[in-house]
């Protein structure tokens, strides 16, 4: 099995034994190559015709390259090939920051250094391979950037989001969207329908996760659902929660995202840093409890928010984990015998995937040219790409910025 990169990777089919490996490092050698059989494949013929028309010369664009001391540089690198023919390469309009990427922002790690990042992304096609037949130069997408390996026992039954390989294979091909041009398999992009701009569309993963929370929790028509944490994935699942027929009591520190919560509907709304958040909740729901609770703070608030959802929660409710946890052991004192007794579910959310028949990136595309979603209400900030740093700062600082959803414009 061979991962994709931001080089080229031949791997040989049955009766080959030659491999060619182009990366960073080996420009713009060949460090193997050995003619095996009469026919070439389509990528070392690709790279038969790069190296023909002076491989030096390949096209550079502008990207944010993470540096050591966990800040960016926008230098210019090498534009990424076509690793096969069914993909495409993306002009990238728009690109968000993202919780995930927060966790990076100022913190040295070797392991994501002289990289570029970023998974919230939206361009217009630039460059088909010969296996694409659907989609032309011009089209506008979207690009799902949650990508497994395609070969391991989850992958194959299209629950990708748990692939043990995720996260290698997704910061190695597509999730490198502050950049002018990435390169995405077809099966991974989603044409736009005119009515949504690149701006609403870098919010379809948020609201992806989002949905894929809400597909696990079995939320119901009139349920009374509670959401702590009112950043871009709490105010998501205030808006899908109300979408499906629920009453949503929603918390927050903050107070720019308690106000922008009541515009888009909360039925109540608790500042959790100065309010008993449970005793709310049990007010709002007459000492019943909520009959699901999305837990969409995390971080190090984790100890803290998860055992309140777990006391916010009625028996036999569903308490959803989205908001991420920091890497490693996390201690967080639950009142188990009381979860036990009133069998209480906890669920951890991880990304998103495919519910049913449907890719929920796909449900989510739809949802915002129904109308029946309101992302650009989400947009409070927006940067060009040159600024990425203060692009950050701002989205770090939210409770002074009141940033909710920060836009980067490539």
């Amino acid at each position: 099995m061979a991962f994709y990169t931001t080089g080229l990777v031949i791997t040989p089919r049955p009766g080959m034994t030659a491999m060619i490996r182009i990366g960073a490092s080996a420009a713009p050698a060949i460090r193997r190559v050995r003619r095996v059989g009469p026919r070439l494949s389509w990528r070392a013929t690709r790279l038969r015709d790069r190296l023909a028309n002076r491989i030096e010369e390949a096209p550079r664009m502008r990207a944010a390259v993470k540096t050591a001391d966990g800040t960016f540089t926008v230098e210019q690198v090498d534009s990424p090939e076509l690793p096969g023919p069914d993909w495409a390469r993306i002009r990238v309009r728009v690109a968000g920051v993202c919780g995930t990427d927060l966790r990076h922002w100022k913190v040295p790690d070797p392991a994501v250094t002289g990289r570029v990042m970023g998974h919230e992304v939206a361009g217009e096609v630039a460059e088909v391979g010969p296996g694409v037949s659907d989609l032309n130069p011009g089209d506008r997408v979207v690009v799902e950037t949650v990508m497994g390996d395609g070969v391991c026992p989850w992958c194959r039954v299209r629950r990708y989001n748990i692939c043990p390989h995720l996260y290698d294979v997704r910061t190695r091909t597509v999730s490198r969207a502050y950049a002018e041009f990435l390169v995405a398999p077809r099966a991974k992009l989603y044409r736009l329908p005119e009515r949504i701009s690149f701006e609403e569309a870098a919010l379809v993963d948020t609201l992806s996760v989002c949905l894929h929370a809400q597909h696990l929790s079995g939320l119901s028509i009139g349920d009374r659902v509670a959401v702590l944490g009112a950043g871009p994935i709490g105010l998501g699942q205030l808006m899908l929660a109300k979408a499906t027929g629920a009453r949503v009591i929603i918390s927050d520190v903050v107070a720019s995202s308690r106000r922008m919560a009541r515009e888009l509907g909360a039925d109540a709304v608790v500042d959790a840093a100065n309010e008993d958040v449970v005793a709310r909740v049990m007010e709002f729901t007459g000492g019943r409890g909520a009959d699901v609770v999305f837990e969409c703070v995390g971080g190090p608030a984790m100890p803290v928010t998860l055992p309140q959802a777990t006391r916010a929660a009625r028996r036999g409710a569903a308490v959803v984990v989205v908001g991420g946890f920091d890497e490693g052991d996390v201690e967080i004192a639950l009142p188990w015998q009381d979860i036990q007794k009133s069998e209480i579910r906890i669920l951890p959310s991880a990304s998103f995937a495919v519910h049913e028949l449907d890719p929920e990136q796909g449900m989510v595309v739809d949802l915002l040219a129904s109308g029946m979603l309101d992302a650009q209400r989400l947009i409070t900030h927006r940067f060009p790409l040159e600024r990425i740093n203060e692009a950050f700062e701002t989205a770090a600082d939210k409770s002074g910025t009141g940033a909710v959803f920060v836009a980067i414009s490539v």
